[in-house]
């Protein structure tokens, strides 16, 4: 873990060339990926075990530590298999584990504790509530979400938990774990690693009446800025993550990992941005400022990096329009110049065919030279993008053919003319792609430094200590015994000059301490010998932990053992055994979000009644509705959310603060399915928690919805009928309409009903709350009634019906359907068919 007061950075790897691209450029710690099954970024080369293991043993040697991610969500079939990873993981040299997976949380602490285990983002913890509820799982860290304030990160620092934040990188418009666009638009779940990133396509915002509302000109930053507003298609597309600029801020907040995004990145950006945070972190814990020209340096290396223009909005606490790429998704690179001047050149010609009686063809190429003015250095090789000023989407890219400092003029061969003011961008950077070519191939990325104590005292054997200059370790040599010179004595300069020649091994002197007596005489390669020996004896040292676990690390449990530790568990919790459970009769529920809704679902025969806090705050609403709570709980978020959590009371709880907030009032907290439930481990991890009822995840199969319900001891409900949540936003997708009125209470915009379509034509319904946040439902509304059969019999009892976007007539309609489907498989007769336009989710099409 981060020693105190000092932050540690944090970079991706994706496989073994970024990842010692991060260990060259100063990584305290590398998180990465061990084969392609289970972590959150599947799609990466990531490791196989004979290189994560030579990785691991370079880092090490290095001072760096090694993360392991499985950060998703794992079926039940899966657990022993993921415990076989994480266990070859920790004997290859692993330090910690990043998990999202509350079930595989539980199953690692159980099976080794001695592991240290790391809560991801993706496990959507936002709080202080949540990070204490983490520490008593036995959490060693928490990953928060991106989303919150350096007010909050400090509130929440105050638990004594480490802290990790992201602090470069790649934004994603949901709150990290309960997004579900990528599944329901295509199958690739970002719970299971496979994001297709459909927040980077383009959508258009439409009113009720089916009508394009314009995306309003946006400036641009930069030079760019004297570029008219251009507008845009991408209203899901946030800028990246940049917090170089307040390291002393986070330090002071209580941060101890600052975050780089970016496995699936490549060596260059990897080697530039770390190597930059590297720069701006050492001086902040120095107390010494990088001077303007540092600074400007550290800027121009993270612009020069894949970017989409930089935001550090969150971390101040705000989320408007500036904090998004509207008009594109891809990389800005960094602004250097314009052109001044273009002229065509002479049309080429290229003969093909004849020969033979064939005929000639002949092919024409235009080509332009095209004049720029630099305001920042360029290098050779360099790739720019040239954008006008009058169409900016009618781009072209050149290539630079010399270095050329500010201010100088020069000229590139372009594919056609462009017109004069279009803006000139870096968006490749050779310099940086050759020097992460040349540090990823290296067999040492980075030599860790050693303080050097030579003792060369006659009639003793000759001395080498030496000692990590960060004070992990320490070990020594002994060799010959020293006697007096023949001929000429060694001086203490000679020793400097020849233990210090430590060459390609992972050491360099940091400083010596030579004590020896005058006279004394020896061979150098003898002294050699002893350095060596001495070096060896300290990689030894910094390895001997990691050996050492082969004889102290138990087996990974099988199915069978899985199985028995979890009947202890729920022994030990005093869970009742699920097979003696006597179920409740199976009902039609309801999510609804006005009072005249609830009141229909009611007379419509729902048993259970759901309306969010917001809701039920306003408006006169029948007895007995369920407060069902956010899946967003921030500190924030404590005094409008915890009031609906009441001894004895059901309530519906979206995350795990508020969780343990029912628990510890001794309420009746049911999980909905924004915490994930694919296992049986997860499910009694649950209920050990106290959950009264489960709400199983839309991404389950209907053979694991049947598999997993049996397995519960309390009720286990599933939404059956309306559209599925697919994401949920700090960032208020009406923003894009630029007529945000700062108050979510009178806005306009707020009671309109907007969609928005993407590019196949799909409307994906959005509506923003009184909080400012956004939700966007599924393109295609549900319908699983056909299958409540099965539900049922598996022992699904709640069969919920989203009526959020519904009026109250249709509201009752769905009800009625849910409870004709429960009476139909109550009397052994098919239910009705599908609705016409509707989907089975994925009850029949499971998740990637």
């Amino acid at each position: 873990m981060a020693h105190k007061n000092v932050i540690e950075l944090l970079a991706p790897a994706g496989g073994p060339e970024p990842f010692n691209a991060a260990l060259a450029a100063g990584a305290d710690a590398i998180y990465c990926g061990l084969g392609n099954n289970f972590n959150a970024r599947r799609s990466a080369k990531n490791f196989d075990d004979a290189s994560f293991g030579d990785a691991c043993r370079r880092a090490h040697l290095a001072g760096t530590r090694v993360y392991v991610t499985v950060n998703v969500a794992v079926a039940t079939d899966e657990i022993p298999r993921v415990l076989g990873l994480v266990r070859r993981a920790w004997l290859l040299g692993a330090d910690a584990f990043i998990i999202q997976d509350w079930g595989l949380f539980a199953q690692i602490r159980r099976t080794w504790p001695q592991i240290e285990t790391h809560v991801s983002t993706q496990a959507n913890v936002h709080d202080a509530r949540g990070v204490a509820w983490c520490r008593g799982l036995g959490a060693d860290r928490v990953t928060l979400s991106r989303e919150l304030s350096l007010p909050e990160i400090a509130r929440i620092a105050e638990e004594g938990v480490e802290l990790e934040c992201f602090g470069h990188g790649a934004l994603c418009f949901c709150y990290s774990g309960v997004c579900m666009m990528s599944s329901l638009a295509g199958g690739r779940s970002a719970n299971r690693g496979l994001c297709a990133q459909p927040c980077r396509l383009p959508y258009e915002l439409v009113d009720e009446k089916g009508e394009l509302v314009p995306i309003p000109d946006v400036p641009t930053a930069g030079m760019a800025e004297k570029m008219r507003g251009v507008g845009g298609t991408r209203a899901l597309c946030p800028k990246d993550y940049c917090t170089v600029d307040h390291i002393d801020e986070m330090i002071g907040a209580g941060v101890g990992s600052l975050k780089v995004e970016g496995r699936m990145k490549a060596p260059d950006y990897v080697y530039q941005v770390v190597g930059a945070y590297r720069q701006a972190i050492d001086a902040s814990i120095a107390g010494v400022p990088l001077s303007p020209e540092e600074d400007h340096a550290v800027h121009r290396q993270l612009k020069r990096a894949f970017n989409r223009d930089f935001t550090d909005a969150y971390l101040l606490g705000e989320s408007d329009n500036r904090m998004m790429s509207y008009e594109r998704s891809n990389n800005r690179g960094e602004t250097v110049g314009e052109v001044v001047a273009s002229r065509p050149l002479e049309d080429s010609f290229e003969r093909r065919g004849g020969g033979n009686g064939g005929r000639t063809r002949m092919r024409r190429f235009t080509r332009a030279e095209v004049t720029i003015r630099l305001a920042e250095p360029v290098g050779a090789g360099d790739l720019l993008e040239l954008r006008p000023v009058s169409d900016p989407t009618q781009f072209l890219t050149v290539n630079v053919e010399r270095d050329a400092a500010a201010g100088e003029t020069i000229t590139a061969t372009a594919a056609r003319p462009i017109e004069a003011g279009a803006v000139v961008r870096v968006i490749r950077s050779q310099a940086a792609m050759d020097a992460a070519a040349r540090v990823s191939r290296a067999d040492i990325q980075r030599k860790r430094r050693v303080d050097v104590r030579v003792v060369a005292r006659l009639g003793e054997p000759f001395r080498v200590e030496l000692s990590c200059a960060d004070g992990e370790a320490s070990a020594s040599a002994e060799g010959f015994v020293v006697e007096a010179a023949r001929t000429k004595a060694v001086a203490s300069e000679d020793l400097v000059e020849h233990v210090g020649r430590m060459g390609g091994g992972p050491f360099e002197p940091a400083s010596f301490d030579v004590q020896m007596d005058e006279g004394v005489g020896m061979s150098f390669s003898a002294v050699h010998k002893v350095r060596a020996a001495a070096v060896r004896a300290l990689e030894e040292t910094l390895l001997a932990p990691y050996a050492e676990r082969e004889g102290n690390t138990a087996s990974a449990p099988s199915d069978r053992a899985v199985a028995y530790r979890l009947g202890e568990a729920r022994a030990a919790a005093r869970i009742a055994d699920p097979a003696t459970v006597e179920r409740e009769e199976p009902c039609a529920c309801a999510l609804v979000a006005d009072a005249d809704c609830a009141r229909a679902a009611f007379e419509a025969g729902a048993a259970r009644v759901y309306a969010t806090a917001d809701d039920l705050s306003r408006g006169e609403w029948p007895e007995g509705v369920i407060a069902w709570l956010d899946e967003v709980c921030r500190e924030g978020d404590h005094d409008r959310l915890d009031p609906w959590v009441v001894k004895g009371l059901p309530v519906a709880v979206g995350n795990v603060s508020e969780l343990a907030l029912a628990a510890q009032r001794g309420a009746a907290p049911e999980v909905r399915s924004c915490i994930p439930v694919h296992n049986e481990s997860c499910v009694v991890a649950l209920e050990e928690a106290g959950a009264a009822g489960l709400w199983l995840s839309p991404e389950l199969t209907l053979e694991q919805v049947c598999e997993l319900a049996p397995r519960a001891s309390v009720p286990v409900g599933l939404m059956v009928l309306g559209r599925e949540r697919a994401m949920t936003s700090e960032h208020c997708v009406l923003q894009v309409t630029g007529k945000c009125v700062h108050n979510c209470e009178v806005c306009p915009q707020r009671r309109r009903r907007f969609s928005l379509k993407d590019i196949d034509g799909k409307l994906l319904p959005v509506r923003t709350d009184v909080n400012g946040r956004s939700r966007i439902w599924s393109a295609y509304p549900l319908d699983a009634t056909p299958q409540a059969v099965e539900l049922i019999e598996a022992g699904v009892t709640r069969l919920l019906a989203d009526c959020t976007l519904l009026t109250p007539k249709e509201t009752a309609f769905s009800v009625e359907r849910i409870g004709r489907a429960i009476d139909a498989a109550r009397a052994g007769r098919a239910p009705h068919a599908r609705m016409q336009g509707a989907t089975s989710g994925h009850l029949f099409s499971g998740i990637g």
